[in-house]
């Protein structure tokens, strides 16, 4: 006599295997789409960052010289690869060449100078910066200048950085910036030595420091 109780508790179950066979490929297939999907929204989102970001060096000696205008109205011309260090009874004006090696829109938010009494070895802590009273631009693959001052002769930055630019000392320049939407900031530090002459400084980059992504030190 045919078992049919039987036969259809066999046949029940089977189909809830073949079921539970298909949900796992299905589930297992649905993750590892999502997986890629995310791998791809993160490589996707990569590009995008690296084709925004600007990385500052010191302009070649080939480039030509620039005017550099500061707010009370003096002017200096910086050539290609060099610095201007000008010290007055009451400012000591600073300007360098530099040169955007990245992919992205530069914009130089703040700056941050040691002289050869206290060079900076480590990447400087952000509040110890001098915000720019206006943002400076360097276009991808083109040169342009960073500028600024010491107004304030009482202050004891100020005759310090006077007295190593009179002696000839060298200084540690970092610069502070990121690309144009505020983000992928960099700090970047330039060693400046007095050249041939007095008036002639040289500038190099030495090391960069990544500020809102992992950094290689």
């Amino acid at each position: 006599m045919t078992d049919w109780a039987t036969i259809s508790s066999l046949a029940a179950a089977a189909s809830t295997l073949v079921l539970a066979g298909v949900t796992f490929a299905s589930v297992r297939s649905g993750n590892r789409s999502a997986r890629t999907a995310e791998r791809a929204a993160r490589i996707a989102e990569q590009s995008l960052l690296a084709g925004q970001r600007p990385l500052l060096m010191g302009s070649r000696l080939q480039d030509p010289q620039q005017k550099v205008l500061f707010q009370d109205g003096t002017g200096v011309a910086v050539a290609g690869g060099r610095a201007v260090l000008k010290t007055t009874d009451e400012v000591v004006y600073l300007a360098v060449s530099i040169r955007n090696v990245g992919t992205g829109l530069g914009v130089l938010h703040g700056w941050y100078l040691c002289t050869g009494l206290r060079r900076e070895r480590t990447r400087p802590q952000i509040e110890d910066f001098t915000t720019q009273n206006m943002d400076i631009y360097v276009a991808p693959g083109d040169f342009g200048f960073w500028e600024g001052a010491y107004r304030d002769p009482s202050v004891s930055e100020f005759k310090e950085v006077a007295a190593a630019i009179e002696g000839g000392d060298t200084l540690s320049l970092s610069l502070l910036y990121g690309d144009f939407e505020g983000g992928q900031r960099v700090i970047s530090q330039f060693t400046l030595r007095r050249g041939e002459n007095e008036d002639a400084w040289l500038a190099s980059v030495v090391r960069h420091f990544n500020v809102d992504r992992p950094d290689p030190r």
